[in-house]
């Protein structure tokens, strides 16, 4: 392959540079990839303040531009944060690497051996919104395995993210992983997304991270392959023999605790009876955190505060502080909800009858299902991945908080003596 003459867009040019890193960073060991990787995480940290003040560039212009505070949160860095960046980072270097792990092995009656290993998938496009660390997480991981990696934020982290990835590369140029397997794609105009979802040859595989809006043009847009990433609409319900203490701690942590990310409840969904004795105090407490509460016509009997929720509030992802609140009868009409309303992202079940969790866990068709444990545990952080891609909504290859494994494709390595076929 040769480079792409000058006159080449920037997606094709830095997809064509990654195209042609890819085969020398797939044949890296596990240490050379992990040196680079530390490399860069001591880079972070070095250049935290420089950083920052990229970064105070994009929350000044996203202030001008009338963004909501909730979104500048997402889009926030502060040494603290650096800090974990770089220790995700860290962490991906103590996981396995999965890169020529053995699947399968066995030889066949004719001789033939044949052994079926993981591999790097090849280049890795990215499309997210916001958020600068996922620009980090999600080289990161795609270094790890192998796989290069053509990564588009939202405009809105712009200096951040291309402050974040000159420093990589300086990094990179440091170690053996050539730096053009990280390619940063500048241009905020919505054409070099839809560049990227034709770019068949150059890009194996493509990673919506986002809002449902992004997240639906890339799957019905894209000619490359998609692992489709979904918006999280929520739920926790809460039955009649639940715990109030355990069933307010998980309530709050899952819709307050960060509620501009994908995994924070959108539905609360309350059994009547417990609703009864509890909703008030409640909704008192989520009025302390200063949550809107927009509620079912049952709910607003209880709480005559709440607003009423309208239709399509139960298909929205707010990721701000409001929550819808519903009362049901049961188990049955919470998972009915659910089952209309939910992304098939993350449940929960607050309950002590292990009849109704066994069958919560079950019936719920979602990436994660939880009993008696906060949604907002759905990251592969928490579940000990170091990082992640993205949370995958679908069902091919892919499912919930994707880790290392899920950026490997497989390769069958047959060795014979000769053999035939006849």
């Amino acid at each position: 392959m040769t480079i792409q003459s000058a006159t080449a867009s920037e997606v094709v040019q830095k997809a064509t540079l990654a195209k042609l890193a890819s085969p020398q960073l797939s044949l890296l060991t596990t240490d050379q990839k992990n040196r680079a990787l530390l490399l860069i995480a001591d880079a972070l940290v070095a250049e935290a303040q420089s950083i920052i003040e990229a970064n105070a560039t994009d929350l000044r212009e996203g202030r001008q531009n009338g963004t909501n505070e909730s979104l500048l949160d997402r889009i926030a860095l502060n040494e603290q944060r650096i800090d974990g960046i770089a220790q995700g980072l860290r962490e991906v270097v103590e996981l396995e690497d999965p890169v020529g792990h053995v699947l399968e092995e066995f030889t066949r009656p004719n001789g033939l051996h044949i052994r079926k290993i993981r591999v790097p998938i090849g280049v890795i496009g990215i499309i997210y919104e916001a958020r600068p660390n996922v620009t980090v997480d999600a080289a990161g991981l795609c270094l790890k395995t192998g796989n290069a990696v053509v990564l588009r934020g939202g405009s809105a982290a712009l200096h951040s993210n291309k402050r974040i990835v000159e420093i990589m590369h300086e990094a990179l140029s440091r170690s053996d992983v050539p730096p053009n397997a990280v390619q940063l794609i500048l241009d905020p105009n919505r054409s070099s997304v839809d560049e990227m979802l034709k770019l068949n040859g150059l890009l194996d595989v493509l990673i919506p991270r986002g809002g449902a809006s992004l997240i639906q043009n890339v799957v019905k847009n894209a000619t490359v392959p998609v692992i489709e990433t979904g918006a999280g609409i929520c739920h926790t319900y809460v039955d009649e023999t639940a715990q109030y203490d355990m069933a307010l701690n998980i309530a709050l942590n899952a819709k307050v605790q960060r509620p501009s990310v994908c995994n924070s409840m959108e539905t609360l969904l309350i059994h009547e009876s417990f609703a009864q004795k509890h909703l008030a105090s409640i909704a008192e407490q989520f009025a302390n955190q200063n949550v809107e509460l927009r509620g079912s016509a049952s709910a607003l009997q209880l709480v005559s505060s709440m607003k009423s929720a309208a239709d399509e509030d139960w298909d929205t992802e707010y990721n701000d502080y409001i929550l819808n609140v519903r009362v049901v009868q049961g188990i049955d009409e919470a998972l009915e909800h659910i089952r209309l309303h939910g992304t098939k992202h993350s449940e929960c079940i607050v309950t002590e009858n292990l009849e109704h969790a066994s069958r919560f866990l079950n019936e719920v068709d979602a990436a994660a299902v939880y009993h008696n444990a906060s949604t907002r545990f759905t990251d592969g952080f928490e579940f000990g991945f170091g990082a992640e891609i993205g949370i995958s909504t679908q069902k091919l290859h892919a499912r919930g908080p994707m880790g290392l494994p899920e950026l490997t494709s497989s390769k069958y390595r047959i060795q014979g003596s000769g053999q035939i076929r006849g």
